[in-house]
């Protein structure tokens, strides 16, 4: 039957992404995998804008969206000088000493959906971590295991696992394989202006050749200048640098020193006096940074904390300067354009969650995706509403770290410990769990960024205390225990199956792993 023109008047059939990188890239093969077949989607980048590319750490959502594009995992980890990540390792950011440390897994506590362990670990703890009592993926990290062996198929694993990956070479892959693959149309120009209809939408971007490029929807990945809902659409930024400090950042490439040398599983983060330095391992080398605050600290000091860090081939290295304006879009969806990526906000890469947030909003432009421009709106709300709580979460999860640390050697980790410093959301939380550890029922959302489970592996990995009743564990030890010596069973089993990472990643790169 063909329909009137009545009924087709305001079809969203074309959607043109402006920008590439990580957010265009990821964005374009998202979108593509599910209506590349029956939509028009364009993504149209600059030759001359540089990536910024430190985006190096995933969460384990990266694996289903690779699978759902299409993407073979062998592939991935060749192109993209890709290793496995089980979680994040955090050093010396309770008192600064060589010991302190504590792991954020990425697996739940042993029986997480069925019972809270949490109060009976902090009646039964003795000496052994939270994250060493409830999670065997501790003992990957610290024998520096893979998550699976060469023998499993792609996307399979013994012990679930994010990625560490080369941004730079993950845009290139991601490129090829939307265009070639999923049907994405790709523009090499440079936008000279945004051109606006009497409606208030965008009605096409211009470029310096003469080119008008018109779409339904336009989907804003031009990073930190945020050319379409920022500077043409004029939603304003909401800055959050007085909640989190860090607004500097300092990035080398160190290669390692041989090829006997461990590729860690994990991210580190070791605390420094006015900031952190992460410390990732890809199969070709390290990426190594240190964020700090220029308020509490120089560039020469903060450069030279770094060199501390690297050693003698810090002299050797090239440098990379970045600003951080921490901060989000009041609004991420305005009219028929919405931002991903940095043109949406950027907060501390601390908990990986830049390419996470990057994945979350696209899959829900993907997944709602208005039929017509009519229904835009309330789709837009709906994004608005959502995106916006994920972002206050990411804030109140990132600042958690500086606020439960003990250090008191600089003035930044006081500062952070000031509660006027403090969301109010995370403060009423703090409040919560000195009485109640938390579970699932303190979230709203059935889609959280960071579960209960993170928030647990933080506060007691940090020492955090909360005086539990006896009512809450005495009758469920049992349990507990048992819980507990499940834990440790297959920590041994794990740690008999797994291998070194490092040989994984070569057998890997070398033989491939079966198809999924």
């Amino acid at each position: 039957m063909t329909m009137s023109t009545s009924a087709n008047e305001g079809k969203i059939s074309s959607i043109m992404i402006v920008g590439g990188g990580s957010a265009g890239w990821l964005t374009a093969g998202i979108l593509a995998a599910r209506y590349g077949q029956t939509m028009t989607i364009t993504l149209v980048e600059s030759p001359d804008v540089k990536i910024i590319g430190v985006g190096e750490g995933t969460w384990p959502t990266m694996k289903g969206t690779l699978k759902e594009m299409g993407i073979s995992e062998t592939d991935f980890f060749r192109e993209c000088d890709a290793s496995f990540k089980h979680g994040a390792k955090f050093a010396k950011w309770v008192s600064g000493d060589e010991a302190d440390y504590y792991y954020h897994p990425l697996m739940l506590p042993q029986d997480f959906t069925k019972l809270n362990l949490a109060p009976y670990w902090l009646k039964n703890n003795g000496d052994r971590s939270f994250s060493e009592s409830v999670c065997f993926q501790e003992a990957l990290c610290e024998r520096a295991l893979a998550p699976k062996t060469v023998t499993m198929p792609e996307y399979n694993s013994a012990a679930n696992y994010a990625y560490h990956l080369n941004a730079g070479k993950f845009t290139k892959f991601l490129t090829g394989h939307c265009t070639g693959k999923l049907n994405v149309k790709h523009k090499l120009a440079t936008i000279s202006e945004v051109l606006t209809s009497e409606d208030g939408d965008i009605r096409c971007v211009k470029t310096t050749d003469g080119q008008e490029l018109v779409a339904d929807l336009f989907v804003d990945c031009t990073g930190m200048a945020s050319l379409l809902l920022g500077k043409t659409l004029g939603v304003e930024f909401i800055d959050k640098n007085d909640s989190l400090f860090i607004d500097r950042a300092l990035a080398a490439q160190k290669p390692y020193e041989s090829e006997e040398e461990p590729i860690l599983p994990y991210t580190v983060s070791t605390a420094q006096k006015a900031g952190w330095i992460w410390d990732i391992g890809l199969t070709s080398r390290r990426g190594i940074g240190h964020v700090y605050s220029s308020k509490h600290t120089s560039e020469a000091e903060a450069e030279k904390a770094l060199s501390d860090y690297i050693g003698p081939l810090f002299k050797d290295l090239s440098i990379k300067k970045i600003s951080i304006r921490s901060g989000h879009r009041e609004i991420f969806w305005k009219q028929n354009c919405v931002a991903i990526g940095l043109s949406a906000g950027f907060l501390e890469p601390l908990e990986a969650s830049a390419l996470m947030l990057i994945e979350i909003s696209a899959k829900f432009v993907r997944d709602q995706l208005p039929e017509t421009r009519n229904t835009m709106p309330i789709i837009a709300r709906r994004f608005n509403k959502t995106m916006t709580y994920h972002w206050e979460r990411i804030i109140d999860f990132l600042k958690l770290h500086y606020v439960l640390s003990k250090r008191d050697d600089s003035d930044f980790w006081i500062d952070n410990r000031c509660p006027s410093t403090v969301p109010d959301s995370l403060a009423e939380l703090l409040e919560l769990w000195r009485y109640h550890t938390p579970y699932r029922q303190d979230f709203s959302h059935k889609e959280e960024v960071f579960p209960a489970a993170s928030y647990q592996y933080v506060l007691y990995g940090m020492g955090f205390q909360t005086e539990v009743s006896n009512r809450h564990v005495e009758s469920t030890d049992d349990a507990y225990r048992a819980a507990v010596a499940e834990n440790e069973r297959m920590v041994s089993k794990a740690v008999e199956l797994l291998p070194d990472n490092r040989q994984l990643l070569q057998k890997i790169n070398r033989f491939g792993m079966s198809a999924f």
